[in-house]
């Protein structure tokens, strides 16, 4: 792992263990194909993993509702559909905070909802 890699983890893990992490199933599915992608990890294993992050994190299982509220955030954000899958969730669940390296840092959405990069 290189040096910038590690610091993002440990900033990362900071932030897990210092808030309230809130998230929905489509993070589930991100998981389970970077363990698959990265790792030889068996399938037991996996099955594990998931189990173990939903007993702990209680994902949103995504609704018909939420698809259209990401739509509608799409067409005033501009987001791309899996981020405003995410952000959709974390409105639903009362999120204040959304962090993402990837998103517009600052941005305030529905006026209550702040994107930030815990990474600058």
């Amino acid at each position: 792992m290189s040096d910038q890699d590690m610091t993002k983890h440990l900033i990362a893990k900071e932030i897990v263990e210092r808030s309230d992490v809130i998230v929905s199933q489509q993070i589930v599915a991100e998981l389970c194909n970077a363990i698959l992608r990265k790792s030889k990890t068996s399938e037991h294993r996996i099955r594990e993993m998931i189990t173990e992050f939903e007993s702990i994190y209680h994902p949103l299982v995504l609704k018909t509702e939420h698809f259209l509220g990401a739509s509608r955030l799409r067409e005033r954000y501009n987001f791309s559909h899996w981020d405003s899958l995410l952000i959709v969730a974390a409105l639903e669940l009362g999120a204040s905070i959304f962090y993402s390296e990837d998103m517009h840092d600052g941005l305030i959405i529905e006026g209550t909802l702040t994107i930030r990069n815990p990474f600058r």
